[in-house]
């Protein structure tokens, strides 16, 4: 069976996934806080027909070797935490890091999940909570008659009450950060998780060095480019009908060889 078959159905696949990445991208264009992935590839297996350095029939060496290669196959999808554009809401606990950094939040199952999107509301109690209920850590409450919420680009919350002319501090935003954010496990709803890629959260205050400042009734946009994205989806739709002719070319010359007669 010819290899260019199986050559070509690799890069097919491979195409499909590109374009599946680019789809999400786009899926995700005015999703808070979201971070476009790139698909990664690398080739697959060569398989060596004659080895460089051989002797040839006239008794010199051969310069090179006849390699024939496999294929491609995926192998990582990159995300990009590129800076999104900022959006102003008017909400006193929407929050944008502009910088490094991640807002912790509490999962359902007792463990702490990473997020790029700053929505927050109060929940029943008063606790800063994220639009799904999934509270801001450490935790910050916000009493009941609270008259205005001031969030200093240090992430030190404040808020003035109708009991008190002085605001009272009602805690302090931690941020997280990771040696490597592209290792981060995606568990959808905006929320990340560490991975032994991405390494152990190093915590820090906002405005600390290496980490992003706070701005408070902004949230961060999706850093996903449009025009980008189009561009790279007419690229891999194209890439996916050139491998699709080489499937059809080998097919037609295996059904040459097999109309051959005697």
């Amino acid at each position: 069976m010819m290899r260019a078959l199986y050559t070509a159905t690799t890069g097919l696949v491979g195409q499909q996934l590109s374009l599946d990445v680019v789809a999400n991208n786009l899926a995700n264009v005015n999703t808070a806080g979201f971070k476009k992935s790139k698909a990664h590839f690398e080739e697959l297996l060569y398989q060596t027909l004659e080895a460089g350095g051989n002797q040839t029939a006239l008794g010199t060496e051969q310069p090179a070797s006849l390699q024939v290669g496999l294929g491609v196959r995926p192998s990582s999808t990159f995300r990009s935490f590129t800076q999104g554009p900022l959006e102003a809401t008017g909400n006193p606990l929407d929050m944008a890091i502009e910088g490094e950094g991640f807002f912790q939040v509490l999962q359902e199952n007792g463990e702490i999940g990473y997020t790029r999107t700053g929505i927050f509301q109060r929940d029943s109690q008063g606790n800063v909570v994220t639009a799904d209920g999934l509270p801001l850590e450490p935790a910050i409450s916000v009493p009941s008659d609270v008259l205005s919420i001031s969030i200093s680009s240090s992430g030190v919350v404040s808020a003035l009450s109708g009991a008190s002319t002085v605001p009272v501090q009602l805690g302090q935003i931690e941020l997280a950060r990771f040696a490597n954010p592209t290792g981060l496990t995606s568990l959808g709803g905006n929320l990340y998780d560490r991975s032994s890629a991405s390494g152990d959260p190093l915590l820090g205050n906002p405005g600390d060095p290496a980490y992003g400042t706070i701005s408070q009734e902004f949230i961060e946009g999706s850093n996903v480019n449009i025009a980008e994205e189009l561009v790279a989806m007419i690229v891999g739709q194209r890439a996916y009908e050139i491998n699709s002719k080489a499937v059809q070319a080998a097919d037609e010359m295996l059904q040459v060889a097999n109309n051959l007669r005697r």
